[in-house]
């Protein structure tokens, strides 16, 4: 049997897990949600459960990849049989997510050369994002170009591919975010977004402050994906699983406060006070930041850094997608790592289109009365992904139970400081949590509950 591939360091590890973690949903959704529920308030609410409720989740799935030493739909079945099917389902999200998210790279990529080639003044126009989107053949041409950057970084491995790549850019996405941080706060106004950005504001906490905290975790920390899973076969057996977990944490929660603190003040100046210049999704980033851009000193280097640093998030990020899908593959049917990548290239080719043409001559298309790209991230993000963690917390609560997570987590005599709190948190609260997600994501989907 070939060895499988491994991180050659901790640091590596954990600046790769930490890519996936850190993508496209600091940089827009956590920004907008920490605006819209009182600012500090959201972000202490945020804090506690990142290291109570995200904590438990990521050491859980962690310690399934590298107990097992296989990718998701191995790491369940060879812990139980009769948990064969939830391997499955949690290896069919990152098939369902990896196409739309790369359509969703292409834009990015799209806004940067806009941006370095001087065209600041077209992205600010009105209509420049939804011309685009609407185009026939350019956001293919995008969406193939940030395919095809992911796929390289995917067939080169784990050590000379994933793990290179994650070491250069992470650290440049953290300065990167730091200094548009600092800049933005140089602003005239800005300060008044920064006091409504950090400060809570115990009026505005409700249980729908609670609930977007969780889902905005849930999906930051790239859980129930197979992707934690994957990552932690990848772990090498000698690390410390609890420090890395936290690392990765820390790291995942710093670059999405920075996030806010670089687009909140911005836009509050930029808006003069106004709320809802903080929409949410696409919105925030394809149109009203290149208005920010244009009308801030220096904007076009600025804008121009700053969409260079989402490219690098969202890189990260759909590496660890396509790599879970790659990783899955291989340990199915034995192919190996180029005819894996191949196949699952074209695939998500084939998938891709359909969410690249959905604004566009597909736009009558509309499943459920969503577009085909917001239909699929409603098949995957608000009802697979929490049904996939809920079994996974009974999975781990009750049929291998949280002795065995907790052995993997002491398997070289390391300490497991929060395993009191892992195992409540594993049988008892994290699968309350995950059934409110679930619940007020479909009912947010569909228009009855807004969040």
């Amino acid at each position: 049997m070939k060895k499988r591939s491994n991180f050659t360091s901790r640091i590596g590890f954990i600046l790769a897990a930490a890519g996936s973690a850190v993508g496209l949903g600091n940089i827009w959704r956590f920004p907008y949600l920490a605006a819209k529920y009182g600012g500090g308030t959201f972000l202490l609410v945020y804090l506690i459960l990142a290291i109570t409720f995200g904590f438990s989740l990521m050491i859980a799935e962690l310690a399934l990849g590298r107990k097992t030493g296989l990718s998701a739909i191995g790491a369940y079945t060879a812990l139980d049989k009769r948990f064969g099917f939830l391997g499955v389902l949690s290896a069919i999200v990152p098939f369902i997510i990896f196409p739309y998210y790369c359509v969703i790279g292409g834009w990015v990529v799209k806004y940067f050369v806009t941006f370095v080639s001087g065209g600041m003044a077209a992205a600010a126009g009105d209509s420049y994002f939804t011309d685009f989107i609407a185009s026939t053949t350019s956001p293919i041409t995008w969406f193939f170009i940030f395919i095809g950057c992911t796929a390289i970084v995917v067939f080169m491995g784990v050590e000379k591919g994933i793990e290179i790549v994650s070491k250069f850019l992470m650290p440049l996405l953290v300065v990167l975010t730091i200094g548009i941080s600092i800049y933005a706060l140089t602003l005239d106004g800005a300060m008044g977004g920064l006091m409504y950005y950090i400060k809570p504001n115990m009026a505005d906490f409700s249980v729908k402050t609670v609930l977007a905290a969780m889902g905005q975790l849930f999906y930051s920390m790239s859980l129930a994906m197979g992707i934690m899973i994957t990552y932690g076969s990848y772990m090498r057996k000698e690390n410390n699983l609890e420090r890395s977990v936290r690392q990765i944490e820390i790291f995942d929660t710093a670059i999405a406060f920075f996030a806010g603190l670089m687009i909140v003040p911005a836009v509050y100046a930029f808006s003069g006070g106004d709320k809802s210049a903080m929409s949410a999704g696409p919105g925030l980033m394809f149109i009203t930041l290149p208005k920010v851009f244009a009308s801030m000193p220096g904007g076009a280097f600025i804008g121009t850094v700053f969409f260079i640093l989402v490219f690098f998030a969202a890189l990260t990020s759909a590496i660890s997608l396509m790599e879970t899908i790659v990783s899955i593959v291989m340990d199915k049917w034995k192919l190996d790592r180029p005819k894996s990548c191949l196949l699952v290239l074209v695939l998500a080719l084939i998938l891709g289109i359909p969410s690249s043409l959905g604004f566009g001559v597909w736009s009558g298309f509309q499943p459920l009365g969503f577009d085909i790209l917001d239909f699929w991230d409603f098949v995957s993000n608000s009802i697979l992904m929490p049904i996939v963690a809920i079994l996974t917390c009974f999975f781990v609560g009750f049929i291998i139970k949280p002795k065995a997570i907790s052995d993997e987590v002491r398997r070289n005599g390391e300490s497991f400081k929060s395993e009191k709190l892992f195992t409540v948190m594993i049988k008892w609260v994290a699968p309350i949590f995950l059934i409110a997600i679930l619940v007020s994501s479909v009912l947010n989907a569909l228009g009855i509950f807004s969040i």
